[in-house]
């Protein structure tokens, strides 16, 4: 057999995954896996123009395909340029593998050039972190992390191949499937916490599910909805998993948490039995305290990592397994006996709820401001955006009105930075997204500060003909902060002031389409013609600057 390369058998290892695109910026250290692709145009090498975009387009294509999303960069700031975008990777549990081209290995523990400990760095926003230091180790060591990235609930791994070792030799790697080196079966519940769960769902005069990321990523939205439908379970969804059940379902009554919907807490504050689908209750959730879950509710917790299961609320019964099998499993318990009866007074309740919170948005596509008002802006995003439509919402005051006010109507189609709350975040995962799912509508929705943190990827989105649509909200300020001054310090506001480019214009001279919208009734056009345009695009609305979400710390708990 011939030897390999380490760059090839890393090229080899990666394609047993699926994966075919790898992010990142050209560097020195691993050109002998650049080399590789030369010749193997199965896979694409998406040259970005900052780093930190190549970890956010791995997240984004991750979070929508369920395939390992794959950054290649050189060592030191190639890699220390990766780490916002992997600390997203990590809150998101997505599956993002980190490839860093290291120093020879015979320069470590020298203070070479652009030596650092990137394990160290690495290691608190990954799953796993390791060092490769021979060739004929990394078919081992890969597969290994891949195991890590895939298997339990997922995550980022982190792995530094020096670029010696990727230029050695080894003997020609087998192909395996990865069924052959990690699990691939989902876990299943143990019977009597099912029969508990059902136990208890079955007293329940008020239940309620809380549908979080965990359900959308084991596919089991369906079965969600078939227990809501069958016995008359109210839905709401985790904070920034909107997507996990069709919100048009009359039983659905919005997101819960930091920027959700004031019925959904109504809801969860009533129900007497919650059952928590792939839900950790983490903070933008829950908050921690029981402004939301009441101590007198019995919770039910479906998580595929026993670490969280109870770690915020005691629990009334904690099934450790994938959410998938758990609504199946609880779906045969139930049915054994005819199920729970809905209760109608509840459902009433419920009923009301989702028509309070339908009239509350349909009075704000009645708002004649301008600038406009944020809340208008979604308004008319509703009406436009086509229902399978990709949106990729980032942190910031003018995004986080619409967590509760976009509408979704299948799993994965709903990015957000979660717990991370990182800037810049939602034009670079969406044009991951897009490459993952190149038949769906991508859309990235932004205020000015965090759009211009990562703008320049405009010119990747052109180069490889990534076709999204960038919305830009525009205020001229850091709206999120500027909230908080205006809440607790009287309106003394320092530092939250900025100034912007005509953004349709930035767009244009990058070669993308343009857009300046300044009429509620031009939006829904300017969004359906830039969709159309085949070809990236961005859409700038001014907003109204003294508009902003109140800060959750003003928020009463009652």
């Amino acid at each position: 057999m011939d030897d390999w390369t380490g760059g090839r058998a890393v090229v080899e290892l990666l394609k047993t995954e699926g994966v075919r695109h790898i992010f990142g910026i050209v560097g020195s250290t691993f050109l002998d896996v650049l080399d590789r692709l030369y010749d193997d145009s199965s896979v694409e090498y998406i040259n970005v123009r900052h780093e930190q975009a190549a970890a956010f387009m791995a997240d984004g294509l991750a979070r929508v395909t369920d395939r390992p999303g794959v950054c290649l960069v050189t060592s030191g700031p190639g890699a220390t340029n990766l780490l916002t975008g992997v600390a997203a990777a990590y809150v998101a549990h997505s599956p993002v593998v980190v490839l860093v081209g290291g120093i020879a290995l015979d320069h470590y523990q020298k203070d070479a050039f652009q030596e650092f400990d990137l394990i160290s760095m690495f290691r608190p926003v990954t799953k796993q972190a390791i060092l490769i230091n021979k060739p004929e180790r990394i078919p081992e060591l890969v597969r290994g992390a891949l195991r890590a990235a895939m298997t339990g609930r997922p995550g980022p791994v982190f792995v530094e191949i020096p670029r010696d070792v990727l230029s050695g030799k080894l003997p020609s790697v087998p192909a395996l499937a990865p069924d052959a080196y990690r699990v691939t079966h989902a876990q299943p519940p143990h019977a009597d916490a099912v029969r508990e769960a059902a136990r208890r769902l079955r007293q329940a005069e008020r239940p309620l599910m809380i549908v979080g990321g965990g359900a959308s990523r084991a596919g089991a939205n369906e079965l969600v909805v078939q227990l809501s439908d069958r016995y008359g379970i109210p839905m709401i969804t985790a904070y920034g998993r909107n997507d996990a059940v069709p919100n048009a379902h009359p039983l659905y009554l919005g997101p819960l948490g930091r920027a959700g919907a004031p019925e959904a807490a109504a809801a969860c504050r009533r129900a007497d039995v919650i059952v928590a689908v792939g839900s950790r209750l983490a903070q933008f959730t829950t908050q921690f305290d029981d402004r939301y879950i009441r101590p007198s509710a019995a919770l039910i917790q479906i998580d595929i990592e026993a670490r969280d299961i109870g770690r915020h609320y005691p629990v009334a019964v904690g099934l450790h397994a994938d959410a998938r099998e758990t609504c199946q499993a609880l779906l045969s318990a139930l049915a054994q006996d005819g199920g729970p009866t809905p209760n109608p007074s509840w459902l009433k309740e419920a009923e009301a709820l989702r028509a309070q919170r339908q009239a509350r948005l349909a009075a704000e596509e009645q708002l004649a401001a301008r600038p406009m008002k944020p809340q208008r802006v979604y308004a008319e995003l509703r009406r436009a955006l086509p229902p399978e439509t990709i949106v990729a919402l980032d942190a910031g005051a003018a995004p986080a009105y619409g967590y509760d006010r976009l509408s979704f109507a299948r799993p994965r189609t709903f990015l957000t930075p979660l717990d991370l709350g990182g800037l810049g975040f939602a034009f670079p995962v969406a044009l991951g997204a897009k490459l993952g799912r190149p038949d769906a509508p991508v859309v990235a929705i932004h205020g000015d500060g965090g759009y211009l943190m990562n703008a320049q990827e405009l010119e990747t989105a052109v180069r490889h003909g990534i076709d999204v649509v960038t919305i830009v909200m525009n205020n001229n300020c850091w709206g999120s902060e500027k909230a908080y001054q205006k809440h607790f310090y009287g309106g003394r506001y320092i530092g939250c002031d900025i100034g912007n480019p005509r953004y349709d214009q930035l767009a244009r001279l990058f070669g993308a389409a343009g857009y300046y919208v300044e009429h509620p009734d031009q939006v829904g056009d300017a969004v359906k013609k830039a969709l159309s345009e085949n070809a990236p695009a961005v859409i700038e609305i001014p907003i109204d600057p003294d508009e902003f979400p109140t800060p959750v710390a003003a928020i009463r708990r009652d």
